[in-house]
Parts: C-alpha cells; sequence; structure tokens
C-alpha cells in the first residue's frame, strides 16, 4: 500500500496534467518525487529550496494571480515556521491555498524536534476559514486533496506515515459511526482510530472516526449521543479539538476528555511507537485513560477532576 505522501505525489502529479490551475510550491522536502512533474510543467512546479515563509508568500502570490497553489513540505516548517506568512499572505489578503503536511507530530522523531509539530491544529485555530483533514488512510487522504484542489478555500491537510488498516470515512466532512454503546462516546481522529477501537473492545461506548476536524461534525456527535461523556483522541495537541466538542454540545451538561500529544518536551528523540506509548496514545493506555474516565464520578463541589500530562478535561457545562 502506497503511504499518504506516496499518494500525494502520484494524484497531485495527476491533477497537474488536468488543471492548468493547479501549482504545486515546495521547500525541497518530497521534490524527488515531484521532479518528472516538474520538467512537465516548470512553471507550475516550483522548488524553492529550504525557504519555508517563502513557500508560503509564493503560495498566496499565486492565489492572487488566480492559480491554485499546493504548498507542501514538513509540517513544523508549514505552519509553525512561517505562520506569520499564513496570517498575512493568506487570511489577511482572502486567497485560498492548499497546505499538505507530512511528518505530523512524532513520525519522523528521528530528526529531533525540529521535525516534530503537535501544536499545528492548535495554531491554525487561531485563524478563520480553515478546513482541516486528519486522513487516516490514502484513500481518505487521495478523496480530500482531490476535493481541496478542485475547490477555492483554505485548506491543510495533515498526511502521517501511519495508517488505519482501511479507510473508515463513510461521508466526506462526516464523522462515521463504528460502533454505538450507551456508556459514552469516543471520537477517533485520523490514523489513530485503530489504537481506538482496539482499546474499546469489549466497552459499552460509541466509537466515532474522524477524518476532518474543522468544521467539526457536531450534528452526528449529538444525533448518537446516549451518555454525554465524550473522549476525543487526536495525533497532536492534547485538547485541541475539546472546544469544538464543548461546543457542539452546548446546552447539554457534558464532560469532554481530550487525549493527544501532552505539552511537556519529550527530549530522546525514540522511535515514533515510543512516542506515541509515552504520550498514553497505544492501545492499552488508551483503554485505561478512557475507562477511567467513564468510571469517575464528580470530586467535592461537583467539579471534576482535571487529568494529567497527555489529557485535557473541559469542566461540566
Amino acid at each position: 500500500m502506497q503511504t499518504m505522501r506516496e499518494r500525494f505525489v502520484s494524484v497531485m502529479s495527476e491533477l497537474l496534467a488536468e488543471d492548468p490551475r493547479l501549482a504545486v510550491v515546495l521547500a525541497d522536502i518530497t521534490a524527488d518525487g515531484f521532479e518528472p512533474a516538474r520538467r512537465r510543467w516548470p512553471d507550475r512546479v516550483v522548488n524553492l529550496g529550504i525557504r519555508e515563509q517563502l513557500l508560503v508568500s509564493v503560495a498566496g502570490g499565486l492565489a492572487l494571480a488566480g492559480m491554485r497553489p499546493v504548498a507542501h513540505t514538513f509540517a513544523s516548517f508549514l505552519v509553525e515556521r512561517p505562520f506569520e506568512q499564513i496570517k498575512l499572505d493568506l487570511n489577511h489578503q482572502g486567497v485560498g491555498a492548499v497546505l499538505v503536511s507530512a511528518g505530523g507530530s512524532y513520525d519522523y522523531s528521528q530528526s529531533g524536534r525540529t521535525h516534530q509539530a503537535p501544536g499545528d491544529v492548535a495554531v491554525l485555530d487561531t485563524l478563520p476559514g480553515w478546513t482541516v483533514h486528519v486522513p487516516g488512510h490514502p484513500d481518505e487522504a487521495e478523496r480530500q486533496l482531490r476535493a481541496a484542489a478542485a475547490g477555492d478555500g483554505l485548506v491543510y491537510l495533515r498526511l502521517s506515515s501511519r495508517s488505519t488498516m482501511v479507510p473508515l470515512e463513510r461521508e466526506p466532512g462526516k464523522l462515521s459511526v463504528l460502533r454505538t454503546g450507551e456508556a459514552g462516546t469516543v471520537v477517533a481522529v485520523g490514523p489513530l482510530a485503530d489504537e481506538v477501537v482496539e482499546a474499546t473492545l469489549g466497552l459499552d461506548v460509541t466509537v466515532l472516526a474522524a477524518a476532518t476536524v474543522r468544521p467539526f461534525d457536531g450534528a452526528t456527535l449529538r444525533d448518537t449521543l446516549r451518555t454525554p461523556d465524550v473522549v476525543i483522541v487526536e495525533p497532536y495537541l492534547a485538547g485541541t479539538s475539546v472546544r469544538v466538542v464543548a461546543d457542539a454540545l452546548s446546552g447539554i451538561r457534558h464532560r469532554v476528555l481530550g487525549l493527544g500529544v501532552g505539552r511537556d518536551e519529550l527530549r530522546r528523540y525514540g522511535t515514533p511507537a515510543e512516542h506515541e506509548a509515552a504520550h498514553g496514545l497505544d492501545a492499552a493506555s488508551l483503554r485505561a485513560s478512557i475507562a477511567a474516565f467513564l468510571g469517575s464520578t464528580p470530586g467535592r463541589h461537583g467539579h471534576w477532576p482535571l487529568e494529567v500530562q497527555g489529557r485535557a478535561l473541559s469542566p461540566a457545562t
């Protein structure tokens, strides 16, 4: 099976042949994969070298000229490093673009902290108008890329080297119902869905899978809600989507537990699997956290206890 990044190269090269409006802007990353396309369309496949701020500014300029730019590099260099350019050259100018990242939170952990971006979705949350896709499978990534390339808005496509065994998204932009139960709801985002399914085996919970997190599909969450206790498991900064889940359940007294990458920096490179376990995102750790949360009761004065690193909890409302 192709990785998401490999699928991105093959599909994007195909789309360049179909739509003269499209342009790919690179900052060295994945440049080899796009070399055949660059030779064919040298004016629409541009490698700027390791100049990530320029990467986004050029994308903004192409959009102002009527093109549909697709900018690509590692997440830390695509969102965090050139954030000012995203804010000014895309949002402020009122133009659209597609940002396609690779590497995620710790996919390239062996390259050190510079290649880790667990805060990317949270950073983009400070800006309006972004659609954020977090595919769990290359097939999902392909569908999202094709739709983004054909559109004209602001889209962030967050690719991972991890993948679910099969694609789980059943309707674009909607939460997929994998299982229903009475004791609570667990929302699994992107490539963590397989771990969540394993972690919840035998638990009487509803399991939902999300490949798109912005906008968040609050309607499906509400429609499937039985007990208003919700756990959302995300492959980036813990608690990133607690706010949107709480907004979706506004008016309903509820609890939300956000599981994800902890805020404390892990200073040993390690493997992606080791990072996952250290942040409590492996199946065994997820099961313990989910079971403890759903089986917990309010503390004194009716307040729910805040959780430890790697978890963020919204109070009852």
